[in-house]
């Protein structure tokens, strides 16, 4: 059980750019999981059903309530103190198994999301996982001066918000990939599974300027085929990637931490804004799920293409 949640924490801080903070609370919690399945005779997650998270949860509330009634017993505790802390505590619990059940069935790990039923209690307001679209148009706005890592920089950000990128396919993005003429660009995703993705006019614009005054400046004898290459002219390690988008957002005069993921999460989050179908949107960013039987809609690359023209904001 140890070995994916050492994965998912992976995952956690290489594609979603969690703090090490998080990291280490969610690895924790599964971890403590780990151990309470192991007394329950429980040897790996295919053992593990819907009921034993709902008993782990319920000797965790209970764990939870009796440590928080010690406290309030405490002098010079605030009233109603102990139950933020035992709601945010049972919040971090719940969000730890959601998050790690979400990463399995994405890799295709376990064959159901035994989690997804869980409820989250109620807490205060989280900040939103998008950006706004004030702080799309501050972050793709043509970075100066004009320069190879620019250029690129500019046309990773506008390909990563136009076409919805998972960290890991815009670094493994391949010249071959590319379709701009048509409007297209094919992705390898989770599991090698390919979509064909409509780009907008406003990321081809900033990919072809890459690759005509930039990319040929990046290249050594040894470049690989990757669209997007660093000063080294090597393929972008995941670490790497985070920390250059990381540095354009600060550039871009946004404090807030921003991930690559949360690109992604805009990218859909908009479309959705502006009108476009849930199943479009699943279809684009090619997500797929065993724990369902319902099939996603397929629809014909004239009709996405246009769909996405029609919807996205900077088509």
């Amino acid at each position: 059980m140890l070995a994916l949640i050492d994965e998912f924490g992976q995952y956690l801080r290489h594609e979603r750019g969690q703090s090490e903070h998080t990291q280490k609370a969610y690895s924790n919690i599964l971890i403590r999981f780990a151990d309470w399945s192991n007394k329950q005779s429980l040897q790996s997650w295919n053992e593990v059903k819907f009921s034993h998270l709902l008993g782990y949860l319920n000797h965790k509330r209970n764990e939870i309530t009796n440590n928080s009634d010690e406290l309030q017993k405490k002098p010079g505790r605030p009233r109603g103190e102990s139950t933020k802390l035992s709601t945010a505590s049972l919040y971090l619990e719940i969000a730890a198994l959601k998050a790690f059940y979400r990463f399995c069935i994405q890799e295709e790990l376990l064959p159901k999301n035994l989690a997804e039923n869980l409820s989250l209690p109620r807490r205060w307001h989280r900040l939103p996982k998008d950006l706004t679209p004030s702080e799309i148009e501050k972050l793709l706005h043509p970075i100066k001066p004009i320069t190879p890592v620019s250029l690129c920089n500019h046309a990773m950000l506008e390909l990563c918000y136009a076409s919805g990128l998972r960290l890991g396919e815009l670094r493994g993005l391949r010249m071959e990939q590319l379709r701009l003429d048509a409007g297209f660009i094919q992705v390898i995703g989770k599991g090698n599974k390919e979509r064909v993705v409509p780009v907008g006019r406003r990321a081809i614009e900033a990919v072809k300027s890459y690759l005509a005054s930039g990319r040929p400046k990046l290249i050594r004898e040894k470049s690989p085929g990757n669209v997007f290459l660093t000063q080294r002219g090597t393929a972008f390690a995941s670490v790497t990637l985070w920390t250059r988008i990381k540095k354009c957002c600060l550039m871009a005069g946004i404090s807030r931490n921003i991930t690559p993921h949360m690109l992604r999460h805009s990218f859909a989050t908009h479309l959705l804004e502006h009108g476009a179908d849930l199943r479009v949107i699943q279809e684009l960013l090619g997500h797929s799920s065993i724990s369902t039987t319902e099939a996603y809609t397929h629809i014909a690359g004239q009709r996405l293409k246009a769909i996405h023209r029609e919807f996205h904001p900077r088509s």
